[in-house]
């Protein structure tokens, strides 16, 4: 590791970023759906002679650029600090597979932020076919940036093949393409697609709720069952490329999900598993309120109504990307880079030569077994646990005793695969003093007073050779 350790007090660094990113997808996938809304509601306006469409339409796009220019581009900013504080080894590998990715994804953003801004301050200025061609313009660009984002995201599920086979050796670059449209970047990109075509609608169902005595009921009618229909793609194609998604992912990462199914009824490992309930429970749920509620009974659509969807799409969306996110697990990176930022290729050496002999986490030989154990914790295992809050090593070592921890060490570091843990945590890589030191450390935070010092704790350790 070549970073020091990013403590973040009860939610850990996991939940920084999971709870950035959460209120960035909502925006940015409206971004991208609501970017192809606008025109398309406009060419309606102008093409079907329903021009009492157009001042909602202005009005949702000055919302529109607000909450997409401003507050989307403060939490992708917010997003770049996060990762690469709590995985810079991961963050560093994407940056530098992926450099003229990113670069390309830039060109588009800039493009979408300049047409964005100059389509709303545009309306009534301009012919309206040249309005229309930014409307489009703006569309074009906010798609481009998804397919790039998507080839990044779904290349840390499923890496490929061809990359995996350079992985390590500095020609990482060289499969660039390999990488990128990689087994699940299709699905992926289909169900990203249908999940802003649908946000956009429900954001639209906001504003078209907000201006009710604004305008003629005919006209508030007609707009929230065109917006209402925006939906529809979704509920009738996400099974389909659902099911392609499901297919092309490891089964290994499957087995999550499988695992939580298996165990549903004592209640082990089944968080994942009943998140991904909760991401069905709520679609369908959306699908009843958006028909019930907006198509069938357009006119008794109110704030609290629209409020309501939104508030389900935020929970089916973030419920998502949390099962998205969990089903990688162990890895970071699949079959390459571990959630706690260990490469596969660099296990061996850290356990013939020491985790922290040539590492900035080295406390130094003068550190005591614990202070030792501590700095392995922060380096291995704080990436997914704190010592108090989220998954908390303290409440699970309550009342475990120092052999019980001795064993459970030894089962992480041996990860064999038939081990149910192997499954979610990575291995636990180290000489045996500092295996040990963990779990003197480990034994400091149970309400046991006795601590973990083996005989081999107390001999030279190879962590101080290098100092």
């Amino acid at each position: 590791m070549n970073y020091p350790a990013w403590e973040v007090p009860n939610i850990g660094g996991s939940w920084v970023i999971g709870i950035i990113s959460i209120f960035h997808v909502v925006i940015a996938w409206f971004a991208v759906g609501g970017g192809l809304y606008l025109p398309l509601a406009e060419r309606k306006a102008i093409y079907e002679n329903k021009r009492d469409w157009l001042p909602v339409i202005r009005t949702h796009s000055r919302f529109f650029l607000v909450l997409t220019s401003v507050f989307g581009a403060i939490s992708g900013v917010g997003i770049w600090f996060a990762i690469g504080l709590v995985h810079p080894e991961a963050t560093s590998t994407l940056i530098h597979n992926f450099v003229f990715g990113w670069a390309i994804e830039w060109v588009f953003f800039v493009i979408e932020l300049a047409a964005a801004a100059a389509y709303y301050y545009s309306w009534d200025r301009i012919p309206e076919k040249l309005h229309l061609k930014i409307g489009y313009l703006y569309a074009a660009s906010s798609f481009l940036t998804l397919v790039i984002i998507n080839g990044i995201l779904s290349f840390m599920l499923t890496p490929g093949a061809s990359w995996l086979s350079v992985a390590g050796t500095g020609q990482e670059a060289s499969r660039f393409w390999e990488a990128f449209f990689n087994p699940t970047y299709f699905p992926s990109l289909m169900i990203r697609t249908l999940a802003c075509l649908a946000l956009a609608g429900v954001w639209a169902l906001l504003t078209l709720a907000r201006v009710n005595g604004e305008i003629k009921d005919s006209t508030r009618v007609s707009m929230i069952r065109w917006s209402a229909s925006w939906l529809v793609p979704m509920f009738v194609l996400l099974p389909v490329f659902l099911v392609w998604f499901l297919a092309m992912t490891p089964a290994n990462n499957l087995g999550l999900l499988q695992l939580g199914m298996a165990n549903i009824g004592s209640g082990g490992f089944t968080q994942v598993t009943r998140i991904a309930m909760l991401t069905v429970i709520t679609t369908f749920t959306i699908a009843g309120v958006v028909y019930f509620f907006a198509y069938k009974l357009p006119k008794d659509l109110t704030w609290g109504h629209a409020a309501s969807v939104m508030f389900l799409a935020i929970i089916a969306t973030s419920s998502t990307e949390y099962v998205r996110e969990t089903i990688r697990k162990p890895w970071v990176i699949g079959d390459h880079m571990y959630s706690n930022g260990i490469r596969k290729s660099e296990i061996d050496g850290f356990n013939s030569e020491g985790y922290l002999t040539q590492s900035m986490w080295n406390p130094g030989r003068t550190a005591s077994q614990v202070e030792v154990g501590k700095q392995v914790f922060r380096g291995q295992c704080m990436s997914c646990h704190t010592e108090t809050g989220y998954r908390s090593m303290k409440r699970f070592m309550a009342q475990r005793d120092a052999a019980s921890t001795a064993s459970l060490l030894q089962m992480l570091k041996e990860h064999k695969p038939e081990s149910t843990t192997s499954k979610f945590m990575p291995p636990l890589v180290g000489s045996e003093d500092e295996i040990s030191a963990l779990g003197a450390y480990l034994m400091t935070l149970n309400d046991q007073p006795a601590v973990v010092v083996t005989e081999k704790a107390t001999k030279p350790s190879t962590l101080a050779k290098n100092q």
